[in-house]
Parts: C-alpha cells; structure tokens; sequence
C-alpha cells in the first residue's frame, strides 16, 4: 500500500523564497558590479596636443588671423562613439571671434583618433586696454599681459597702443552617443577648453593651457 505524500510544510516554502531571494539578489549585485567596471558608459577625453596660427596679420586696430588645433581624442567606452553636434569656438576678450563645426564620426571601441581643424578667423577690433584688462586678468591669479598697455610696455599701432601678447579662448565640444551591451543607447561628450598666448608682434603661438 503506497502511502500518501505530504504537502511541503509553510517552513519549507518559506526556506525556498529565501534561498531564491537570495539568490536574484546576488545575481543583481554581480551585475552592478560587471555593470560598472566594464560595461558603464565614460565621457571620451580629449588632449590637445598643437595650436598653431600659419597665418597672422594685426593692423588699424583690429587682427585676424587662421586657426589649428591638433587633438587626440580617446574612446574609451567598449563600443564606437558616433559624435555628431561638435564644434570649434574661439573667444577673444569674452566675445565669439572664430566657430567651426566638426563633421559627424565615429571612433571605435578603445581607440584614439587624431583630428585636425584649421579655418580662418576674420578681421576682429582689438579691446580697449582697459577691457582687455577686466576681461583676461582674474582678481586673484596673474597671467600674461593681454592686449594693451602692461607695466609700460607695448607698441604703437596708429596711435593705438598694443601689448607685446594676447590672449584667445579655444573651446571645444563633441557630443554623441555610444551602446551598452549592443541594446541600449548612452549619450556622452567631451569637452575641452585652452587658453592660447599669442605674440602680437608675429603670432607666433607663446604658450597654451587646457
């Protein structure tokens, strides 16, 4: 005669949902941490490496002059960055002297790309000494002399007296976007922005810092 079985007791059940509670938590737990060691989406970084200026001319109180900048840029996601909305802009004494839109791309996962940008800024007024002051000098650290008269130094351009460097602001802007486990779409961008010295006697590029 085969004996009946008996139901699982409420103790046993109750043992079963923990060892399976247990068990997704821990799953989710080693997840997070694949998540955001490996797979968690980074911003890419840029390194200016070289701004150069092949062309310069200053004249009647105001310069132009053409604009490169030579950066690498490393992706370090594991998946292809496709950048798009990206640009070049150059300031001068707070105020937009120079744009550049930068063509869409991609770079693939883990690698460094170069990228070159050259164009031509057109003719800008160089700032009153005085604004050029209040504009590139901040209250607390010192820099090199702007546009205008610096500790009696300078030279003269038709009356209008000019100091031995300028100073320009490059920023630099690349947005895009980059998948997760090949299923889900994570925007990221880099960003970088420099501060160019520039000899205004020939253009010669002085010094920069990013």
């Amino acid at each position: 005669m085969v004996k009946p079985h008996k139901p699982p007791s409420g103790r046993t059940n109750l043992a079963s949902c923990i060892v399976a509670t247990i068990f997704l938590i821990f799953v989710v737990i080693i997840a997070l941490i694949v998540y955001f060691t490996v797979f968690k989406p980074k911003d890419p970084k840029i390194s200016v490496n070289s701004v150069q200026l092949p062309s310069f001319s200053v004249g009647n109180n105001s310069v132009s002059f053409t604009f490169s900048q030579y950066v690498t840029v490393k992706n370090p996601n594991r998946a292809a960055f496709s950048h798009f909305d990206s640009s070049i802009q150059l300031l001068y004494s707070g105020s937009q002297v120079g744009f550049m839109f930068i063509p869409a791309g991609k770079i693939e996962a883990g690698r460094t790309q170069y990228m070159a940008a050259t164009f031509a800024v057109q003719s800008f007024p160089l700032a009153a000494p005085n604004e050029a002051l209040a504009a590139t000098i901040p209250t607390t650290t010192p820099t090199t002399g702007p546009i205008g008269v610096i500790g009696g130094f300078g030279g003269n351009n038709n009356g209008y007296r000019v100091g031995p460097t300028m100073e320009i602001e490059s920023r630099m802007e690349m947005a895009g976007r980059t998948r997760v486990l090949n299923f889900f779409t994570h925007h990221v961008d880099a960003k970088s922005e420099c501060r160019v010295t520039i000899a205004v006697s020939d253009g010669s590029v002085l010094g920069f810092h990013c």
